[in-house]
């Protein structure tokens, strides 16, 4: 059992339908959702973890794409800007996971893990210079 973090971008045509039930019922997947947005063009964002083997998730990638539903692995729907980051701190107490942690004891510098990242959407909330901030 593997688990992946994906962002999935839906358009329009496609936002109505049941492919996140499919994606349990016909593919044996576990599906957390942690974001999830319908644009006012009604084009939707959805980030989650899919754990299952990494033959049923690739099959039930092969079946989402099938929607012309995007699929990316790489991106999150949080961002940390690095050039916009001040290096306050502020964000660092508000990071329920620790994906933005001091990366140097000596400099205090920051820095962001966006593998650890949950989307709570905290930091962003937190950053006066608006260094986090969120795709959709």
């Amino acid at each position: 059992m593997i688990t992946k973090r994906l962002l999935l971008f839906f358009p329009q045509c496609e936002t109505e339908k049941p492919i996140v039930y499919h994606l349990v019922k016909d593919y044996d997947l576990i599906v957390n959702i942690f974001r999830a947005k319908v644009t006012p063009e009604e084009e939707g964002y959805l980030v989650l973890d899919i754990t299952g083997s990494e033959e049923d998730i690739g099959r039930g990638m092969e079946y989402v794409r099938t929607f012309r539903v995007t699929v990316d692995e790489a991106r999150k729907g949080v961002r940390w800007d690095e050039k916009k980051c001040a290096q306050c701190g502020n964000c660092l107490t508000h990071c329920p996971t620790g994906a933005l942690f001091i990366k140097d004891r000596l400099t205090r510098e920051i820095s962001f893990d966006g593998s650890k990242c949950i989307e709570c959407l905290d930091c962003i909330e937190n950053c006066p210079f608006a260094a986090c901030s969120s795709l959709f």
